[in-house]
């Protein structure tokens, strides 16, 4: 398989890329700024024209669309979330899912049966509103909207959508205290991105399968 991994320097992402290299797939995978990946900050649009280049003419089995900021963690409401803050967010958890997706529908198409896994969060579900985190859950839930609207959008083309909760994560992200390794993560996800097809285009599924409250 030809996959396309955002955000695949660290965490998650990282160790997906290299999950699916040791599996001899073929893997491209982008970083803002770390070497062996191509530079790719999907928080600017001008960046985007690099991944359609590296990638011209090439059909892309799969795109994970990994990249996320958390910057808002212990904000105060009272004196808090600056409007930059919430920019730069959805600049990188909505936007730059929608102009990575846009970017390489091109390459998707010339697939046989792609697929577009996108990493959102169970804090982008309206079951779970304990409070605070108001701009991380803000843009995780509409990256959830984004991607089950693209399902419907893309089920004509032949191309499934699935969005994803990773788990709470021992991560950069998560924190040490979180319930999953990393690995543990990138291989329900993987189990879930081989399970997607155009018949359950739109889920909302946790990294172990369950189905997730929209």
């Amino acid at each position: 398989m030809q996959i396309v991994i955002t955000g695949a320097n660290r965490g998650i992402g990282h160790t997906l890329y290299t999950r699916y290299l040791a599996a001899g797939d073929q893997v491209l995978g982008t970083a803002r700024n770390a070497e062996g990946f191509l530079p790719l900050d999907v928080s600017k649009p001008e960046d985007f024209p690099r991944l359609a280049q590296q990638l011209d003419c090439q059909p892309v089995d799969l795109l994970v669309c990994n990249a996320g900021v958390y910057l808002d963690k212990h904000q105060s409401l009272a004196s808090g979330y600056e409007a930059a803050m919430w920019a730069e967010s959805f600049a990188v958890n909505v936007t730059g899912v929608f102009q990575t997706v846009q970017t390489l529908l091109p390459n998707l198409q010339l697939a046989q049966n792609a697929k577009i896994a996108i990493i959102s969060s169970q804090m982008a579900s309206h079951t779970r509103a304990p409070g605070g985190s108001y701009i991380y859950r803000a843009s995780k839930a509409a990256a959830l909207n984004l991607g089950r609207n693209l399902a419907t959008d893309l089920k004509g083309l032949g191309i499934a959508v699935g969005i994803y909760h990773p788990g709470w994560v021992q991560s950069d992200m998560g924190g040490t205290e979180a319930e999953i390794t990393v690995e543990e993560s990138a291989i329900g996800l993987q189990a879930r991105f081989a399970a997607l097809d155009l018949t359950t285009t739109g889920c909302f599924q946790t990294w172990d399968g369950r189905d997730h409250a929209y």
